[in-house]
């Protein structure tokens, strides 16, 4: 049993084990099934079932009965889809459902297996292995699914399993996402039925064309390497072209024009209108919406868009209201030249939404509303921000008005919140983590009067310490920060050394109301620190320009936020500035690194976890939307980068030299650990002072329960040490 905080926090996989997710709530609102652990140390998701009216719960799939108590054996592309996800657990960590939420599909030990959602019983389907992402046809006849580049369809049943599209060569996959749509765009699928159930949009990835890599492991210098498909930055993408499969045999492929847009970012299909594609150019600056015409696979266009800096895109959009108008999230003056920007749901030429909501994600689209998440906006103008953190569920009229946000009544906290939310009929399933008690309360609601109708359990551990974190904005461009002092401080204990904190880049909100989100900030200040995390520009929650500011400039920006929200923090808090270090992971562990070569006067240690090092290192999609491509920008890349090849990158010789730990997974097949041997490489020629420290069989996460623990104590002896804190 842990006893102390990093084994908990490691073991629970950071409290997330034991608490319900995954909720997916039938059309008529009678009941929800949802992903949940035994309890908060147990690795393994079972599926579950909640009677709205009655409240029992029951186990739908149990995969130590379905696997008669065997382990679970991963395939490579089971691997490899979970990497992209970010999933580090057990058992059924997805699943999908017919329309009725009567019948679901899911993956074990790559077989497939369906669960009667209103029975409880669960049987395999005999089917050629692995299986990946199987989805059932609407009406529940059918399941599609993935093996070995192949798309077949079996019967629910039990037969007629065929293969509606194979691989023509072992670079082509069917109706799977390829590697920047899941890492980058948000796209984890490569399959979508017809309302109907009588065909499929099935995507066809062919990365012939991507440069191969090796990634070895040498703690096993026996095994061959493994090569990848990466598409670096500038290099050619996977060749994704989009084809109509009918379970009667027929195939048409989807036609646009694919020179032009080449990004299949979203596809959208229901009964609310014809198929509907989100295609963006290379430089993501350039979208269309296409439709389908599902007879002839030819499209058309419904709406262009264009953006100067890039177009973002958002979960949930772009989909049909019931009126046939286009459901989408835009942004206005997104480069805040005129003092203006916002992101604002659109519903055909209706504005739904002001400046007042950042509109994060839409939910779901109802007949007369659209559930959707957002933060308070500032409009482009810092100083409007009050409420740091906050992020709330809102229902907004389709026909115009105010949007209304969704609560818990019986939830007496006050101040902001971190929500999510998922509604099926008349039932709403809101989950609710706030800064006072720990983890999320997640509480059926009825959506027509919000009414609770109850509440999933949760299992997952409590931890050992509670946090307080003061969450405020720091600076003259009010900085989302939180700052987190050591457990019983008083400021007569004098000034504290800082530990800076950031994620600090795209797509990385750590400023959030909900209390777990930092006790690991609480127990490093728990060891002597004052710890500080800032949400500098380029991270998301506030207005597009705040985000895009980044443009071509990601490290003089991120690194200048980082520094003035110090130093602001510094006229308020009890820091000692001449004892700084920071840490922080992928974009984070750039930023460290970043921090103690380019500002040595201001940074004194760094900890950089998988580093990018070499923006030329990193993949197209992410790279080339915030820095082009390094064939036309190469001198973005230049100032952007920690090295070049000739050595370190904007460090003159003379500046302080700091500390720096340097983490990388060797097996990260994201940010591969060429960056941090590239780094540690430029330091020696250098003579700079460093460690590395390489992580045999590790990928981007740190999923080991033993590595995280010990990753969190060999990091805070290092910044002790290189500090000169006692002890």
């Amino acid at each position: 049993m842990a006893t102390t905080f990093p084994q908990q926090h490691a073991r629970t996989h950071r409290f997330t084990l034991g608490a319900p997710r995954s909720f997916t709530v039938a059309p008529d609102g009678s009941r929800v099934a949802f992903l949940r652990s035994r309890d908060g140390f147990d690795l393994t998701h079972l599926l579950w079932v909640r009677e709205v009216a009655s409240g029992e719960e029951r186990i739908a799939a149990d995969p130590a009965a379905l696997l008669g108590g065997a382990a679970e054996e991963l395939s490579a592309e089971e691997r490899a889809r979970r990497e992209r996800s970010r999933e580090g657990t057990a058992g059924v960590v997805g699943y999908a459902t017919d329309t009725c939420v009567e019948t679901a599909a899911f993956a074990l030990s790559g077989r497939l297996f369906t669960a009667d959602l209103t029975t409880g019983q669960a049987r395999e389907l005999p089917t050629p292995t692995p299986v990946v992402d199987p989805r059932p046809s609407p009406d529940g006849r059918y399941v599609a699914y993935v093996t070995r580049g192949s798309l077949r369809v079996v019967a629910a049943s039990g037969g007629d399993d065929r293969a509606l599209a194979e691989p023509e060569s072992e670079t082509v996959t069917w109706g799977l996402a390829e590697f920047v749509a899941a890492e980058e765009m948000s796209r984890t699928r490569g399959h979508w039925w017809s309302p109907d159930s009588d065909r499929l949009l099935v995507a066809r990835a062919d990365d012939a064309p991507v440069t191969r890599w090796s990634i070895a492991d040498p703690a096993n210098p026996h095994g061959e390497p493994a090569r990848v498909a990466y598409p670096a930055a500038g290099t050619a993408n996977a060749e994704v072209t989009l084809h109509l499969l009918g379970l009667d045999g027929t195939r048409r492929q989807v036609g646009w024009d694919r020179e032009r847009y080449p990004y299949l970012a979203r596809v959208h299909w229901s009964t609310g209108g014809p198929p509907l594609l989100l295609v963006h150019s290379r430089d993501q600056r350039q979208a269309a919406y296409l439709s389908v015409d599902v007879e002839t696979g030819e499209t058309s266009v419904t709406l262009t868009e264009e953006d100067r800096i890039w177009l973002e895109l958002f979960g949930g959009v772009p989909a049909w209201a019931p009126d046939g108008a286009l459901v989408r999230i835009v942004d206005e003056g997104a480069d805040g030249a005129d003092g203006k920007s916002a992101r604002v749901l659109m519903a055909g030429a209706r504005r739904l939404t002001d400046a007042r909501l950042h509109v994060r994600a839409v939910l779901d689209v109802g007949s007369e509303d659209v559930l959707l998440t957002a933060s308070e906006g500032d409009g482009g103008d810092p100083s409007r921000r009050s409420a740091p953190g906050d992020l709330g569920v809102y229902r907004v009229p389709l026909a115009g008005g105010e949007a209304v946000r969704v609560t818990d009544p019986e939830d007496d906290g006050r101040g902001p919140r971190l929500s999510s939310a998922v509604r099926g009929g008349g039932t709403l399933v809101l989950s609710t983590a706030g800064l006072s008690r720990a983890g999320a309360r997640t509480v059926l609601l009825r959506q027509e009067d919000g009414k609770r109708l109850g509440t999933l359990d949760s299992h997952a551990e409590r931890p050992v310490l509670t946090t307080a974190p003061h969450l405020l904005l720091a600076g003259a461009r009010r900085i989302p920060a939180a700052v987190v002092l050591p457990t019983g401080y008083q400021d007569s204990d004098g000034p504290l050394p800082v530990l800076m904190d950031p994620y600090g880049g795209p797509h990385g909100q750590r400023v959030v109301a909900a209390h777990n989100a930092h006790l690991t900030a609480q127990w490093f200040a728990d060891q002597g620190f004052a710890v500080i995390t800032a949400d500098g520009r380029g991270t998301p929650g506030h207005s597009p320009a705040w985000e895009k500011a980044v443009s071509r400039r990601l490290a003089p920006v991120t690194l200048d936020d980082q520094v003035e929200a110090l130093h602001a923090l510094a006229a308020e808090f009890p820091l000692d500035l001449t004892r700084v270090g920071i840490r922080g992971w992928s974009y984070g562990g750039y930023l460290a690194a970043l921090a103690v070569l380019r500002r040595p006067d201001v940074f004194h240690a760094a900890v950089a976890g998988a580093p990018v090092t070499d923006w030329r290192l990193y993949d197209t999609h992410y790279t080339e939307r915030y820095c082009g491509t390094p064939q036309e920008n190469s001198e973005v890349y230049a100032d952007s980068s920690l090295i070049t090849d000739e050595g370190l990158s904007h460090v003159p010789e003379e500046s302080p030299h700091r500390p720096m730990m340097i983490i990388h997974g060797l097996a990260d097949d994201n940010v591969v650990v060429a960056h941090a041997l590239r780094l540690s490489s430029a330091l020696l020629a250098a003579g700079r002072q460093h460690e590395v420290l390489p992580l045999s069989g590790v990928t981007h996460m740190a999923s080991d329960a033993t590595v995280a623990e010990n990753l969190l104590l060999l990091q805070v002896a290092f910044l002790r040490r290189s500090l000169g804190l006692a002890g």
